[in-house]
């Protein structure tokens, strides 16, 4: 989870950002002389999963999700002892 720290001064001047960041699932602080006195976060719920993060990222326009493609990305066979013989390659 993000978290972005504002003066009370610039919390105060940018009380629309914090907002939007706090409706996206991030936690903002707010300080006082250079000490938090406060946190603005999200109420209610368990904090966002992954899935959901991208969910929402992608209903923003933010990231395009793409279905993936079945047998593009393909493992090489594992050999047994190929670690081995190529630590024995390079003495």
């Amino acid at each position: 989870m993000s978290r972005d720290t504002y003066s009370t001064y610039e919390a105060k001047a940018r009380f629309s950002e914090i907002l939007r960041k706090v409706r996206e699932g991030q936690v903002v602080v707010v300080t006082y002389r250079g000490e938090p006195v406060a946190e603005v976060r999200p109420i209610g719920g368990a904090p966002a999963g992954l899935e959901d993060r991208l969910r929402r990222l992608a209903d923003r326009g933010v990231l395009h999700r793409v279905k993936p493609v079945p047998g593009a990305l393909s493992t090489s066979a594992r050999r047994p002892g190929a670690l081995e013989r190529f630590l024995q390659e390079r003495e």
